[in-house]
């Protein structure tokens, strides 16, 4: 039967796809799809991790977020300067976390140190046929 290896070489390119880093926007931060999983009693609902890695001195481009999308930011390590819509700039360290309103725009997502790298968990909840999470600011 044909369908079954084709399927076998979609769910490895996928596989391939998804363990492997993505570099985002200017190309200073690396992320990463962690986890993502449609969410079984919100139709239409799905949950999205992605890892966002800061090298030292590294932001992202101005960028706004998918117009379904809630989000629930931590910070793994180091310290990530954030600025979400016309809230204040504020720096989050280790184990601190924020979240941000469907349709964010986020101005200013960056490593506050020059010296030490830093890491982003990104908690997306979106509608399930949402793919594009985040996309360059006009």
């Amino acid at each position: 039967m044909i369908i079954h290896p084709i399927l076998i070489a979609l769910c490895a390119a996928i596989t391939i796809f998804i363990s492997s880093d993505v570099v985002a926007h200017d190309g200073s931060e690396i992320v990463k799809l962690n986890f993502e999983q449609t969410i079984p009693n919100l139709p239409g609902k799905s949950l999205v991790a992605v890892e966002v890695k800061y090298p030292p001195g590294a932001a992202s481009l101005p960028h706004m977020h998918a117009k379904s999308a809630f989000i629930y930011a931590y910070v793994v390590s180091g310290a990530i300067e954030s600025k979400v819509n016309d809230g204040e700039v504020r720096v989050y360290r280790a184990g601190e976390s924020w979240s941000e309103p469907p349709g964010a725009s986020h101005s200013i997502s960056r490593n506050a140190s020059k010296t030490k790298a830093a890491k982003l968990l990104a908690i997306f909840i979106v509608d399930s046929n949402d793919k594009e999470l985040t996309k360059p600011a006009k």
